[in-house]
């Protein structure tokens, strides 16, 4: 079950990745739900995501954390 969360929270992430705030919002929820070695998948997922959508750079402060 806990891998379709993490394929859920990436769904969610995509269709909110038209706002930079909403995307942070989900990704904090995500970062919370998600099981260690599934926010590490998110991580690599994340940062190949996000390689050509400048705007959403800042959500890897969350990543940090």
């Amino acid at each position: 079950m806990s891998n379709s969360m993490l394929e859920y929270s990436k769904t969610v992430l995509k269709k909110v990745s038209f706002d930079t705030l909403l995307f942070c919002k989900e990704l904090k929820k995500a970062l919370l739900t998600l099981l260690p070695e599934e926010v590490e998948e998110l991580k690599v997922w994340l940062e190949n995501f996000i390689t050509d959508k400048p705007e959403l750079q800042q959500s890897l402060i969350y990543l940090k954390a």
